[in-house]
């Protein structure tokens, strides 16, 4: 294939496309402003325009100013509410002018006056007068984050909003205001260029984590000697696999890591909301398959926080019931390396939700288990109290039980538990292959062999498990009879 040489040129592509609107962001702090207006909508503009400090004016008739605008100015020094209609006058030295005006007619005046004042115009819900406009707003000031649709769709603007405040922890304020006043500082201990960029990198990584400790200081950041920094370890539960399902606080610990070691029933979904840059390491453990031996994955973790890296152990369900996050947590606190657990929902609570069941229904359970089932040697666990589990006024769930159904129902059996107790088998909850199945203690064998071996599947036993199931995903419901017998 001949490839024809291209020819030097000055031109280069635009770097940027083009904008709606300008996004800019306005110093107010001790300027003057003015608000035109005592409705409702006049005094949320008056409240964003306090919080940044400017000089506030607000002008209404006393009969029209609505509750929320009195309290401000009761509360905010910088607000000054005058009893009387807005004059042109009034505008004068000022930078912004905001007004709620009922028609054209007196819009029009507003920004007349606005204009020859020198200030910026905004009447509400009047586009057409406006200079500039009011956007959604993530406060984490000082890092403030303004969102615009330029007026077309400002729903969409406040989806944007909320989708972003589950991104951005609220310790994200303190990180900011740390660095602002540790500017001076760091200028002046690190030399311009790859240092100082290196020290602001880590600084940033660590904003999107835990908030800064009260006697946080430079030498503890970066250390006297440029020692690097420290890792630690963050258990987070993955839930049963929906992403949706995750807390924020996990969201942000996955946005944060530098390594996410995982386990296998963790989803796709879920490591999609991982940080891109973050090295991704399966960790699975299933019984019957090639799984990570548990000292390999202990090693690897400390070795990694040692490194300085900030890691997140990935666990299916919650990581405190059946994560062994207590095996790992103890080699953490001997090794000396810090670490912190963010919760997640368990399988047990996700196969409640999935087929609309009260797992302590008053009338049907005093308690609720949630049981092995399997020992470490593979069989029945023989250290479990079985007559226990076989009260009738508790719900047990069993997990990790499918291969050990059949010796699970005849133990119960055996204890007294009646052969037609109600049982729930759930299959990849929270996920697209999700399967939901009923029958009763006698039949679960059966039931359970035409689940596919592959997949997670949970074991519910007791009275709760015979109410009416209600659920809205693909599913077979075996009927509660005398299947098996």
């Amino acid at each position: 294939m001949h490839i024809l040489p291209r020819q030097p040129s000055d031109a280069a592509p635009a770097r940027i496309r083009p904008l709606s609107v300008l996004p800019v962001f306005y110093d107010l702090a001790g300027r003057r402003a003015v608000v035109a207006g005592g409705t409702a909508a006049a005094a949320w503009k008056a409240e964003l325009i306090a919080a940044a400090g400017a000089d506030l004016h607000v002008y209404a008739q006393r009969e029209g100013q609505c509750e929320e605008l009195v309290r401000l100015a009761e509360r905010e020094p910088g607000v000054s509410l005058h009893d009387r209609e807005w004059q042109a006058g009034d505008l004068a030295d000022a930078v912004i002018a905001v007004a709620d005006a009922e028609g054209a007619a007196d819009a029009e005046r507003f920004r007349h006056a606005a204009r020859v004042a020198g200030a910026a115009c905004n009447v509400i819900d009047k586009p057409a007068f406006c200079d500039f406009q009011f956007g959604a707003i993530v406060n984490r000031s000082p890092a403030v984050i303004g969102i615009s649709t330029a007026g077309a769709v400002p729903i969409i603007g406040q989806a944007i909003r909320r989708r972003i405040e589950t991104l951005l922890p609220p310790s994200l304020a303190e990180w900011t205001a740390l660095a602002r006043d540790w500017r001076e500082k760091v200028n002046e201990r690190l030399a311009m260029g790859a240092p100082r960029r290196a020290f602001w990198e880590r600084f940033a990584d660590r904003a999107f984590g835990e908030a800064p400790t009260a006697d946080a200081d430079i030498d503890s950041m970066i250390g006297k000697d440029g020692a690097s920094r420290e890792g630690h370890v963050t258990f987070v539960g993955a839930g049963p696999g929906d992403a949706e399902l995750l807390t924020l606080k996990a969201m942000r610990a996955l946005q944060a890591a530098d390594v996410i070691l995982f386990d296998d029933l963790v989803s796709d979904d879920v490591l999609e909301l991982a940080r891109r840059e973050a090295r991704r390491i399966l960790v699975g453990k299933r019984a019957g398959r090639p799984s990570c031996r548990q000292h390999e994955i202990n090693d690897m973790m400390v070795a990694l926080a040692k490194a300085g890296r900030r890691v997140v152990r990935l666990k299916s369900g919650d990581p405190m019931i059946f994560g062994r996050a207590g095996e790992e947590i103890e080699v953490l606190r001997s090794a000396g390396i810090g670490f912190d657990v963010v919760p997640g929902i368990t399988a047990g609570l996700a196969m409640a939700s999935a087929l609309g069941i009260s797992l302590t229904h008053r009338d049907r359970a005093k308690s609720v288990r949630f049981v092995t089932g399997h020992s470490k040697k593979g069989g029945l666990p023989d250290d479990v109290d079985w007559a226990a589990i076989a009260d009738p006024s508790a719900t047990t769930i069993f997990y990790m039980g499918a291969r050990m159904a059949g010796e699970i129902a005849a133990a119960l059996v055996a204890r007294g538990m009646e052969p037609a107790t109600p049982v729930a088998i759930a299959a990849d909850l929270a996920r697209p292959t999700e399967r939901l199945g009923r029958t009763d203690l006698a039949g679960l064998a059966q039931a359970l062999s035409t689940f596919d071996a592959g997949q997670a599947i949970l074991i519910g036993v007791g009275a709760v498990f015979g109410q009416q199931m209600v659920h809205g995903t693909a599913s077979s419901i075996y009927p509660r009879s005398s299947l098996g017998r």
